[in-house]
Protein backbone atom coordinates (compact mmCIF):
# COMPACT_ATOMS: atom_id res chain seq x y z
CA UNK A 1 0.00 0.00 0.00
CA UNK A 2 1.11 3.58 -0.77
CA UNK A 3 -0.51 6.23 0.70
CA UNK A 4 0.03 10.17 -0.36
CA UNK A 5 -1.66 13.46 0.51
CA UNK A 6 -1.77 15.98 -2.57
CA UNK A 7 -2.68 19.83 -1.93
CA UNK A 8 -3.79 21.73 -5.12
CA UNK A 9 -4.55 25.21 -4.60
CA UNK A 10 -6.75 27.23 -6.83
CA UNK A 11 -7.72 30.84 -7.34
CA UNK A 12 -11.31 30.43 -6.25
CA UNK A 13 -13.32 29.62 -3.01
CA UNK A 14 -14.39 26.40 -1.82
CA UNK A 15 -17.99 27.61 -3.04
CA UNK A 16 -17.12 28.60 -6.66
CA UNK A 17 -15.74 25.34 -7.08
CA UNK A 18 -18.48 23.11 -6.04
CA UNK A 19 -19.80 24.51 -9.59
CA UNK A 20 -16.76 24.43 -11.35
CA UNK A 21 -16.04 20.58 -10.38
CA UNK A 22 -18.90 19.44 -11.87
CA UNK A 23 -18.57 21.19 -15.16
CA UNK A 24 -15.16 20.32 -15.27
CA UNK A 25 -15.28 16.82 -14.73
CA UNK A 26 -18.30 16.71 -17.28
CA UNK A 27 -16.24 18.47 -19.98
CA UNK A 28 -13.27 16.73 -19.72
CA UNK A 29 -14.74 13.53 -19.73
CA UNK A 30 -16.31 14.08 -22.79
CA UNK A 31 -12.89 15.52 -24.21
CA UNK A 32 -11.27 12.26 -23.08
CA UNK A 33 -13.63 9.81 -24.54
CA UNK A 34 -13.21 8.76 -28.36
CA UNK A 35 -14.17 5.59 -30.00
CA UNK A 36 -14.65 2.72 -27.54
CA UNK A 37 -12.34 4.70 -24.58
CA UNK A 38 -12.64 6.93 -22.31
CA UNK A 39 -15.65 7.15 -19.05
CA UNK A 40 -19.38 6.22 -19.23
CA UNK A 41 -21.61 7.26 -16.82
CA UNK A 42 -23.55 4.07 -15.31
CA UNK A 43 -25.83 6.07 -12.76
CA UNK A 44 -25.95 9.48 -11.30
CA UNK A 45 -28.66 10.09 -8.48
CA UNK A 46 -28.89 12.28 -5.16
CA UNK A 47 -27.69 9.91 -2.14
CA UNK A 48 -28.19 10.19 1.85
CA UNK A 49 -25.59 8.79 3.98
CA UNK A 50 -26.18 8.97 8.10
CA UNK A 51 -23.10 10.54 9.00
CA UNK A 52 -22.30 13.01 6.16
CA UNK A 53 -25.96 13.62 4.79
CA UNK A 54 -27.24 14.36 1.28
CA UNK A 55 -24.86 13.68 -1.13
CA UNK A 56 -24.65 12.63 -4.69
CA UNK A 57 -23.68 8.98 -5.90
CA UNK A 58 -21.55 8.43 -9.46
CA UNK A 59 -20.99 4.85 -10.67
CA UNK A 60 -18.80 5.23 -13.84
CA UNK A 61 -16.89 2.85 -16.20
CA UNK A 62 -12.88 4.28 -17.05
CA UNK A 63 -12.10 2.72 -20.20
CA UNK A 64 -8.25 3.30 -20.81
CA UNK A 65 -6.65 0.24 -22.20
CA UNK A 66 -4.52 2.08 -24.93
CA UNK A 67 -3.56 4.37 -21.93
CA UNK A 68 -1.52 1.93 -19.91
CA UNK A 69 2.25 1.30 -20.58
CA UNK A 70 3.24 -1.57 -22.91
CA UNK A 71 4.04 -3.97 -19.77
CA UNK A 72 0.51 -3.66 -18.58
CA UNK A 73 -1.60 -3.88 -21.99
CA UNK A 74 0.48 -7.39 -22.01
CA UNK A 75 -1.52 -8.57 -19.15
CA UNK A 76 -4.90 -7.12 -19.41
CA UNK A 77 -7.28 -8.29 -21.75
CA UNK A 78 -8.35 -6.02 -24.68
CA UNK A 79 -11.65 -4.72 -22.80
CA UNK A 80 -10.52 -3.51 -20.22
CA UNK A 81 -12.16 -1.10 -18.04
CA UNK A 82 -12.11 0.73 -14.84
CA UNK A 83 -15.01 0.92 -11.72
CA UNK A 84 -15.34 4.13 -10.19
CA UNK A 85 -17.96 4.78 -7.45
CA UNK A 86 -17.50 8.50 -6.24
CA UNK A 87 -20.35 9.84 -2.64
CA UNK A 88 -19.84 13.50 -3.15
CA UNK A 89 -20.77 15.44 0.24
CA UNK A 90 -19.28 18.68 -1.08
CA UNK A 91 -17.08 20.02 0.53
CA UNK A 92 -16.38 16.24 1.57
CA UNK A 93 -16.22 13.36 -1.00
CA UNK A 94 -14.90 9.50 -1.17
CA UNK A 95 -13.80 8.10 -4.52
CA UNK A 96 -13.00 4.49 -4.95
CA UNK A 97 -11.41 3.09 -8.32
CA UNK A 98 -11.98 -1.09 -8.68
CA UNK A 99 -11.24 -3.67 -11.77
CA UNK A 100 -12.84 -6.93 -11.78
CA UNK A 101 -10.09 -8.35 -13.81
CA UNK A 102 -7.44 -7.28 -11.00
CA UNK A 103 -9.30 -8.16 -7.29
CA UNK A 104 -5.86 -6.79 -5.68
CA UNK A 105 -6.16 -3.59 -6.88
CA UNK A 106 -7.66 -0.61 -5.55
CA UNK A 107 -7.74 3.33 -5.54
CA UNK A 108 -8.90 4.91 -2.08
CA UNK A 109 -9.68 8.89 -2.54
CA UNK A 110 -11.14 10.96 0.36
CA UNK A 111 -10.98 14.70 -0.28
CA UNK A 112 -11.50 17.70 1.89
CA UNK A 113 -11.93 21.69 0.89
CA UNK A 114 -11.16 24.00 2.87
CA UNK A 115 -10.61 27.79 2.23
CA UNK A 116 -6.60 28.51 2.62
CA UNK A 117 -3.21 28.04 0.62
CA UNK A 118 -2.72 24.19 1.69
CA UNK A 119 -1.12 25.17 5.48
CA UNK A 120 -3.72 23.09 7.53
CA UNK A 121 -1.19 20.09 8.16
CA UNK A 122 -4.05 18.29 10.69
CA UNK A 123 -6.94 18.20 7.92
CA UNK A 124 -6.63 14.06 7.69
CA UNK A 125 -5.40 13.68 11.72
CA UNK A 126 -8.77 11.30 12.11
CA UNK A 127 -8.53 9.15 8.81
CA UNK A 128 -4.43 8.86 9.12
CA UNK A 129 -4.01 7.83 12.78
CA UNK A 130 -0.44 6.29 12.43
CA UNK A 131 -0.28 5.34 8.43
CA UNK A 132 2.69 7.47 7.31
CA UNK A 133 2.06 9.93 4.23
CA UNK A 134 3.90 11.86 2.04
CA UNK A 135 2.51 15.46 1.32
CA UNK A 136 3.13 16.57 -2.38
CA UNK A 137 1.51 20.17 -3.48
CA UNK A 138 0.75 20.31 -7.19
CA UNK A 139 1.27 23.96 -8.51
CA UNK A 140 -1.67 24.05 -11.48
CA UNK A 141 0.48 27.18 -13.16
CA UNK A 142 4.38 25.68 -13.22
CA UNK A 143 4.20 21.81 -13.15
CA UNK A 144 5.01 19.93 -15.89
CA UNK A 145 2.47 18.59 -17.44
CA UNK A 146 2.23 15.68 -20.14
CA UNK A 147 3.04 16.94 -23.56
CA UNK A 148 0.12 15.61 -25.05
CA UNK A 149 -2.36 17.14 -22.43
CA UNK A 150 -0.85 20.91 -23.38
CA UNK A 151 -2.76 23.79 -24.36
CA UNK A 152 -1.76 26.72 -24.83
CA UNK A 153 -5.43 28.42 -24.27
CA UNK A 154 -4.90 26.35 -20.61
CA UNK A 155 -1.70 27.51 -19.61
CA UNK A 156 -2.39 29.48 -16.39
CA UNK A 157 0.81 31.44 -16.92
CA UNK A 158 -0.77 33.22 -19.67
CA UNK A 159 -4.55 33.23 -18.85
CA UNK A 160 -7.10 35.70 -17.35
CA UNK A 161 -10.38 35.74 -16.80
CA UNK A 162 -12.15 38.46 -18.24
CA UNK A 163 -15.04 37.54 -16.25
CA UNK A 164 -13.62 37.07 -12.67
CA UNK A 165 -10.22 39.45 -13.90
CA UNK A 166 -8.12 36.68 -12.00
CA UNK A 167 -4.84 35.70 -13.67
CA UNK A 168 -2.06 35.69 -14.75
CA UNK A 169 -0.65 33.09 -11.93
CA UNK A 170 2.76 34.31 -11.50
CA UNK A 171 5.46 32.48 -9.60
CA UNK A 172 5.13 32.22 -6.01
CA UNK A 173 1.02 33.28 -6.38
CA UNK A 174 -0.35 30.97 -3.74
CA UNK A 175 1.49 33.73 -1.66
CA UNK A 176 -0.72 36.72 -3.16
CA UNK A 177 -3.94 34.93 -4.55
CA UNK A 178 -6.77 36.02 -3.45
CA UNK A 179 -9.01 34.18 -3.02
CA UNK A 180 -7.39 31.10 -2.90
CA UNK A 181 -8.63 27.48 -1.88
CA UNK A 182 -7.35 23.94 -1.53
CA UNK A 183 -8.14 20.55 -2.57
CA UNK A 184 -6.71 18.49 0.18
CA UNK A 185 -6.74 14.49 -1.23
CA UNK A 186 -5.89 11.80 0.40
CA UNK A 187 -4.47 8.63 -2.07
CA UNK A 188 -4.12 5.38 -1.17
CA UNK A 189 -3.57 3.04 -3.95
CA UNK A 190 -3.04 -0.92 -3.16
CA UNK A 191 -2.05 -3.53 -5.83
CA UNK A 192 -1.03 -6.65 -3.41
CA UNK A 193 0.58 -8.83 -6.04
CA UNK A 194 4.56 -10.11 -5.04
CA UNK A 195 6.98 -9.01 -7.46
CA UNK A 196 4.67 -6.24 -9.23
CA UNK A 197 3.36 -4.02 -6.06
CA UNK A 198 5.82 -1.04 -5.85
CA UNK A 199 6.16 -1.04 -9.57
CA UNK A 200 2.64 -0.54 -10.23
CA UNK A 201 1.40 1.52 -6.63
CA UNK A 202 4.20 4.14 -7.54
CA UNK A 203 2.88 4.28 -11.87
CA UNK A 204 -0.60 4.67 -10.03
CA UNK A 205 0.28 7.57 -8.03
CA UNK A 206 1.77 9.21 -11.44
CA UNK A 207 -1.14 8.87 -13.47
CA UNK A 208 -3.30 10.36 -10.34
CA UNK A 209 -1.01 13.00 -10.20
CA UNK A 210 -1.12 13.98 -13.93
CA UNK A 211 -5.08 13.80 -13.64
CA UNK A 212 -5.26 16.05 -10.49
CA UNK A 213 -2.89 18.61 -12.08
CA UNK A 214 -4.97 18.67 -15.60
CA UNK A 215 -8.57 18.49 -13.97
CA UNK A 216 -7.79 21.60 -11.39
CA UNK A 217 -5.83 23.42 -14.42
CA UNK A 218 -8.96 23.28 -16.64
CA UNK A 219 -11.32 23.95 -14.12
CA UNK A 220 -9.72 27.59 -13.90
CA UNK A 221 -8.95 27.59 -17.50
CA UNK A 222 -12.90 27.34 -18.29
CA UNK A 223 -14.16 30.11 -15.43
CA UNK A 224 -15.52 31.90 -18.05
CA UNK A 225 -17.82 28.86 -18.96
CA UNK A 226 -18.94 27.72 -15.91
CA UNK A 227 -18.64 31.19 -12.92
CA UNK A 228 -22.40 32.26 -14.06
CA UNK A 229 -24.16 29.00 -13.50
CA UNK A 230 -26.44 28.28 -10.45
CA UNK A 231 -26.21 24.27 -9.21
CA UNK A 232 -29.45 23.27 -11.40
CA UNK A 233 -27.78 24.57 -14.29
CA UNK A 234 -24.66 22.59 -14.06
CA UNK A 235 -26.86 19.19 -13.14
CA UNK A 236 -28.68 19.96 -16.59
CA UNK A 237 -25.40 20.56 -18.33
CA UNK A 238 -24.07 17.30 -16.74
CA UNK A 239 -26.93 15.22 -17.76
CA UNK A 240 -26.87 16.49 -21.23
CA UNK A 241 -22.88 15.89 -21.53
CA UNK A 242 -22.90 12.55 -19.91
CA UNK A 243 -25.55 11.36 -22.84
CA UNK A 244 -23.58 12.73 -25.32
CA UNK A 245 -20.10 10.76 -23.65
CA UNK A 246 -22.06 7.61 -23.58
CA UNK A 247 -23.18 8.04 -27.60
CA UNK A 248 -19.11 8.88 -28.16
CA UNK A 249 -18.12 5.65 -26.27
CA UNK A 250 -20.53 3.01 -28.07
CA UNK A 251 -20.80 5.45 -31.41
CA UNK A 252 -18.40 2.80 -33.11
CA UNK A 253 -19.07 -0.94 -33.53
CA UNK A 254 -16.76 -3.67 -32.58
CA UNK A 255 -13.90 -4.41 -35.28
CA UNK A 256 -14.43 -8.28 -35.66
CA UNK A 257 -18.02 -9.64 -37.03
CA UNK A 258 -19.69 -11.83 -34.29
CA UNK A 259 -21.83 -14.65 -35.47
CA UNK A 260 -25.65 -14.16 -34.00
CA UNK A 261 -25.48 -17.70 -32.13
CA UNK A 262 -27.85 -17.67 -28.99
CA UNK A 263 -25.90 -17.03 -25.33
CA UNK A 264 -25.38 -19.33 -22.70
CA UNK A 265 -25.81 -18.15 -19.13
CA UNK A 266 -22.36 -17.62 -18.57
CA UNK A 267 -22.22 -15.04 -21.16
CA UNK A 268 -25.07 -12.69 -19.79
CA UNK A 269 -22.88 -11.84 -16.89
CA UNK A 270 -20.70 -9.33 -18.64
CA UNK A 271 -20.82 -6.02 -18.99
CA UNK A 272 -23.28 -4.70 -21.57
CA UNK A 273 -21.40 -1.97 -23.16
CA UNK A 274 -18.40 -5.05 -23.92
CA UNK A 275 -19.49 -7.00 -27.42
CA UNK A 276 -20.31 -10.53 -26.11
CA UNK A 277 -18.71 -13.96 -28.17
CA UNK A 278 -20.75 -16.91 -28.23
CA UNK A 279 -20.39 -19.62 -25.44
CA UNK A 280 -20.45 -23.06 -27.02
CA UNK A 281 -18.75 -26.55 -25.84
CA UNK A 282 -18.26 -28.17 -29.03
CA UNK A 283 -16.03 -27.40 -32.11
CA UNK A 284 -18.05 -25.69 -34.99
CA UNK A 285 -19.20 -28.60 -38.00
CA UNK A 286 -16.60 -26.86 -40.50
CA UNK A 287 -13.57 -27.65 -38.51
CA UNK A 288 -14.64 -31.28 -37.16
CA UNK A 289 -12.65 -34.17 -38.48
CA UNK A 290 -14.86 -36.89 -40.57
CA UNK A 291 -14.78 -40.27 -38.75
CA UNK A 292 -15.07 -42.12 -41.90
CA UNK A 293 -12.11 -40.37 -43.11
CA UNK A 294 -9.42 -43.17 -43.94
CA UNK A 295 -6.01 -43.00 -42.10
CA UNK A 296 -3.05 -41.14 -44.41
CA UNK A 297 -0.35 -43.63 -44.62
CA UNK A 298 3.35 -41.17 -43.85
CA UNK A 299 5.87 -44.54 -44.49
CA UNK A 300 5.39 -47.69 -45.96
CA UNK A 301 4.44 -50.51 -43.70
CA UNK A 302 7.72 -52.93 -44.54
CA UNK A 303 11.53 -51.35 -45.01
CA UNK A 304 12.99 -52.78 -47.48
CA UNK A 305 17.44 -52.61 -47.08
CA UNK A 306 19.34 -52.78 -50.59
CA UNK A 307 21.70 -55.80 -50.07
CA UNK A 308 25.28 -55.65 -49.26
CA UNK A 309 27.74 -56.17 -51.74
CA UNK A 310 29.67 -59.02 -51.06
CA UNK A 311 33.33 -57.77 -51.78
CA UNK A 312 35.34 -56.36 -49.46
CA UNK A 313 33.85 -52.70 -49.47
CA UNK A 314 32.77 -50.74 -46.25
CA UNK A 315 28.77 -51.12 -45.41
CA UNK A 316 28.41 -47.73 -45.39
CA UNK A 317 30.09 -46.35 -49.06
CA UNK A 318 27.34 -49.26 -50.09
CA UNK A 319 24.36 -47.56 -48.55
CA UNK A 320 23.92 -45.14 -51.65
CA UNK A 321 20.65 -43.90 -50.85
CA UNK A 322 21.93 -42.23 -48.14
CA UNK A 323 23.09 -38.66 -48.03
CA UNK A 324 26.73 -37.90 -47.94
CA UNK A 325 28.33 -38.38 -44.46
CA UNK A 326 30.52 -34.99 -44.92
CA UNK A 327 27.06 -32.85 -45.96
CA UNK A 328 25.95 -34.15 -42.52
CA UNK A 329 25.92 -31.59 -39.54
CA UNK A 330 25.52 -33.08 -35.66
CA UNK A 331 23.40 -31.64 -33.16
CA UNK A 332 25.79 -29.29 -31.17
CA UNK A 333 25.93 -30.10 -27.30
CA UNK A 334 26.39 -27.48 -25.01
CA UNK A 335 29.78 -27.79 -22.77
CA UNK A 336 28.68 -26.02 -19.90
CA UNK A 337 25.69 -24.20 -17.96
CA UNK A 338 26.37 -21.09 -19.25
CA UNK A 339 25.78 -22.13 -22.29
CA UNK A 340 22.53 -23.52 -21.38
CA UNK A 341 21.36 -20.13 -19.61
CA UNK A 342 21.81 -18.87 -23.35
CA UNK A 343 19.80 -21.18 -24.68
CA UNK A 344 17.06 -20.16 -22.09
CA UNK A 345 17.10 -17.02 -22.71
CA UNK A 346 14.91 -15.29 -25.55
Amino acid sequence: MLLKEYRICMPLTVEEYRIGQLYMISKHSHEQSDRGEGVEVVQNEPYEDPAHGQGQFTEKRVYLNSKLPSWARAVVPKIFYVTEKAWNYYPYTITEYTCSFLPKFSIHIETKYEDNKGCNDNIFDTELKDQEREVCFVDIAYDEIPERYYKESEDLRYFKSEKTSRGILQEGWRDTQDPIMCSYKLVTVKFEVWGLQTRVEQFVHKVVRDVLLLGHRQAFAWVDEWIDMTMDEVREFERTIQEATNQKIGMFPPSISINQTPLSSYALTGPASAPTTPMCTEAPESLSVPKDRPRKKSAPETLTLPRLASSGVSQGSALSPLPDSNNIQSPTTPSSSSDLTEMDEP
